[in-house]
């Protein structure tokens, strides 16, 4: 918020010192064009000067003093400019009168009052004590402008100018201070909601990681429990559930358990932060649950270590799949890879299936294949009808 004050502070300062330079620069070509006398130029030359060094500090700076210097010096100007026309130096500098009083002069003097000097007032609008300076700013204008126009024609509408232009840019700093100020908040709130976003998007794909392991390993074991374990040894039963307890504690005590592509002793990373696996995880796990596999092609796997465990365990499902649905005992695997991407080729021979029929609460199709690969950056395309037997593409960009 801090942050937004200060770009606040500086709009307006920035606002302040364009409108009033462009006023202070109107009005002293006003002056020279109606009244081109050199004394009276060199006479108020010094105080557009300060004038305009002030209103280029205020955009520099939320100093209160910069105002006050502004307005000083716009007064005095002010007075210079209005007396000298009127002839009141001419002593001073030498001229011989009586001049015609010009009446662009007026004009000039009114750019002052109304413009320049008016200017501060839209840096004067952030807290009450500026607003009580703004207050005795415009009063002392409104009466400097009576003292040097009593008696003429020209002061109801200088004072008019000046009540509008102190009242228009008052305004005009209380809407862009509340325009920034709304724009803050609702900056804040989108950048809450995001953060709501992305913390249910995180907490979502945890259960749904949680999920797909569960899936993967689990309930992959209880159901060949249900069935009694049928052409599995006790052996491979006891070390499958050994496995799958020890995933249940590494699940409830941290949300990124260690997956198949980690903590592999034949895992090893290159110079490109790739890492190897010769899928004997895989192979060791479907040896032991009585698939016959039949490998082809690389022996390895190299990729990132998230889009390895994605790969593996991607097709560890492929195959557990066919143990579990194809009606077959035998599945063929090819590896093969090149500079962009690694690519598992999983075919059998079994029943086959319609993959636009499965249904979208199974987990072992959508999930724990499609989704987890799509997730992780690569395809996955199904090939299967039924009675055809099953393909799967698994690709994985390195």
């Amino acid at each position: 918020m801090e942050r937004i004050l200060k770009q606040r502070d500086r709009l307006l300062g920035i606002s302040a010192r364009l409108i009033g330079v462009v006023c202070a620069g109107a009005s002293f070509v006003l002056l020279v064009l109606s009244d081109p006398r050199p004394g009276l130029l060199l006479l108020v030359a010094p105080g557009y000067a300060v004038l305009i060094l002030a209103l280029v500090r205020i955009g520099s700076t939320r100093a209160i003093a910069w105002p006050a210097v502004a307005l000083v010096a716009g007064l005095v100007t002010a007075a210079l400019a209005r007396l000298g026309t009127l002839g009141a130096f001419d002593g001073l500098l030498g001229q011989a009168g009586p001049f015609p009083i010009p009446t662009g002069s007026v004009d000039a003097v009114r750019l002052l009052l109304a413009g320049a000097i008016a200017a501060v007032a839209i840096v004067l609008t952030l807290s009450l004590g500026r607003m009580i300076v703004l207050l005795g700013a415009f009063i002392a204008t409104l009466a400097t402008a009576v003292v040097l126009f009593a008696g003429d024609t020209a002061l109801g509408f200088v004072g008019f100018s000046i009540l509008a232009g102190w009242t228009g840019l008052t305004i005009a700093g209380f809407v862009l201070s509340a325009g920034v100020l709304r724009a803050a908040r609702r900056v804040s709130s989108i950048g809450r909601a995001h953060r709501s976003e992305r913390q249910a998007s995180e907490t979502e794909a945890q259960r749904r990681q949680g999920a797909r392991l569960l899936h993967d390993t689990v309930l992959a074991t209880l159901t060949l429990l249900a069935h009694s374990g049928v052409g599995v040894s006790r052996d491979a039963l006891r070390r499958q559930a050994g496995d799958d307890a020890r995933l249940l504690r590494q699940l409830r005590l941290s949300p990124t358990p260690i997956t198949m592509g980690q903590g592999q002793s034949d895992g090893e990373g290159d110079a490109d932060g790739l890492k190897s696996d010769s899928l004997q995880a895989v192979r060791a796990r479907f040896e032991r649950l009585g698939l016959d596999v039949s490998w082809h092609g690389a022996g390895t796997v190299s990729l990132r270590p998230d889009r390895l465990d994605a790969f593996l365990l991607a097709l560890s499902e492929c195959l557990e799949n066919v143990r579990r649905h194809s009606g077959v005992g035998e599945a063929h695997v090819t590896i093969t890879d090149d500079e962009a991407s690694v690519r598992a080729l999983v075919t059998d021979n079994g029943v086959g299936f319609e993959p636009a029929a499965v249904p979208a609460g199974k987990l072992g199709y959508r999930e724990s294949i499609v989704g987890r690969i799509e997730e992780a950056g690569g395809t996955a395309r199904v090939f299967s009808a039924q009675g055809s037997g099953t393909t799967v593409v698994l690709e994985m960009p390195r």
